[in-house]
């Protein structure tokens, strides 16, 4: 494959979990390019599974659809160079009120590739201890139970429809559940 080269990248505007940037691309054939171009620092999601198997899932309202979203906690990390597994951790705690010290990583996933440089890497988290749930400001987080089966009837009735949570739950069973 030939290669396209980014000669510049322009920051429009910065927000507090994204920059909006404006990238000078040249591609292949010598034409000279716009794309608009959302950098992310990360993030890293987890899918934490009680000891009798059940998936502890995170209800909160997400501005971006107006309403509220079933999904796996998940969060943005502190900085670009946070280990994903530390984010996986804090987020757990954070959101659920459980904490463990035996988290997997599942996969990473990267929600926007088209216009993103967001990834997410996702960890499972087994051996769940009870911590203290401590949310963020701008969180109001119902906490749910599930079996896998459930959560993946609701995927394919599309009552669940967040990209990250989606593949993740459908890795989780292909690679936990089908041995």
């Amino acid at each position: 494959m030939k290669k396209f080269n980014r000669i510049g990248r322009e920051v429009v505007y910065k927000g507090a979990i994204l920059q909006f940037c404006k990238d000078n691309i040249v591609t292949p054939k010598g034409n000279q390019v716009k794309w608009d171009y959302l950098e992310h620092k990360g993030a890293a999601a987890v899918i934490p599974v009680m000891d009798d198997g059940r998936i502890l899932m995170v209800r909160q309202w997400r501005n971006a659809i107006d309403k509220f979203a079933l999904e796996i906690p998940a969060g943005g990390k502190d900085s670009i160079t946070e280990p994903s597994i530390e984010c996986a951790a804090r987020e757990l705690e954070e959101e659920t009120g459980y904490k463990t010290d035996k988290l997997e990583f599942l996969q990473t996933i990267v929600p926007a590739i088209a216009y993103s440089g967001e990834k997410i890497d996702v960890f499972v988290a087994f051996d769940l201890k009870k911590g203290i749930q401590h949310f963020d400001p701008d969180e109001e987080i119902e906490l749910e139970l599930f079996s896998v089966e459930e959560l993946i009837e609701m995927i394919i009735k599309n009552e669940i429809n967040d990209s990250k949570t989606v593949s993740s739950i459908l890795t989780y069973y292909h690679k936990y559940c089908l041995k």
